[in-house]
């Protein structure tokens, strides 16, 4: 089964858009950690990677500053590879040379970018892990986890946004365990084990072109 958050609604990203002109500033409380934080975490990050999309699409500068406000509530344990690049600093940079002269939004930007985010808490503990590779057309990259046992498992490959990513977990012996072969660039597959045990991931690029792809999970 797939654990993907919804595209948001035009009625969920004006409600959203209105919390990017608030006044940075001390952040409300955030909800106490669950058990599911990390898995949680991801589904934030996938949302955010649509949220930007839309507001690529529609050359909307205060939709980035939000995508930009959900990745920065979230910490991740960063490995090998490339650095991400979908963060909330790459966010800002894109959202400046979108704003041009537009003096709120660059007002926005300094205040998210001068915030001191080393004493911010983080709902999310830890946080989910975040590995980058860059991914040839028609390849499929894999690798494979150990999963917990009678702990949810959450796994999403999020594209730079120039072809379409397809993800698939299995067992080791071959059967599918969950797969997401939307026709986007941020599948997302949830599962929930009641053992644990080795768990393969393959990430697919199904375009002509090679793409980076931004894999977490925790």
């Amino acid at each position: 089964m797939s654990g993907r958050p919804m595209i948001p609604s035009a009625a969920l990203l004006l409600a959203i858009l209105s919390l990017a002109a608030a006044p940075a500033g001390p952040q409300a409380q955030l909800p106490p950690p669950d058990p599911d934080t990390e898995a949680a975490a991801i589904a934030q990050m996938v949302t955010a990677a649509e949220v930007a999309a839309w507001a690529r699409a529609n050359e909307d500068g205060q939709a980035l500053l939000v995508a930009a406000r959900m990745l920065d509530d979230v910490r991740t344990r960063p490995q090998s590879g490339d650095e991400p690049f979908l963060t909330a600093d790459v966010l800002l940079d894109e959202a400046e040379r979108m704003a041009g002269d537009d003096p709120a939004v660059r007002a926005q930007i300094l205040r998210l970018r001068t915030r001191e985010k080393g004493v911010r808490a983080s709902a999310f503990g830890p946080g989910p892990i975040v590995i980058v590779r860059r991914v040839r057309a028609r390849e499929t990259f894999g690798f494979e986890v150990d999963a917990r046992p009678n702990e949810v498992l959450r796994v999403a490959a999020i594209g730079d946004g120039d072809t379409n990513i397809d993800l698939v977990l299995r067992e080791r012996e071959g059967a599918v365990l969950c797969s997401d072969s939307s026709l986007d660039h941020y599948p997302v597959c949830t599962l929930v084990r009641p053992r644990g045990g080795p768990v393969r991931i393959e990430v697919v690029n199904r375009g002509s072109v090679w793409s980076r792809v931004q894999i977490l999970t925790n």
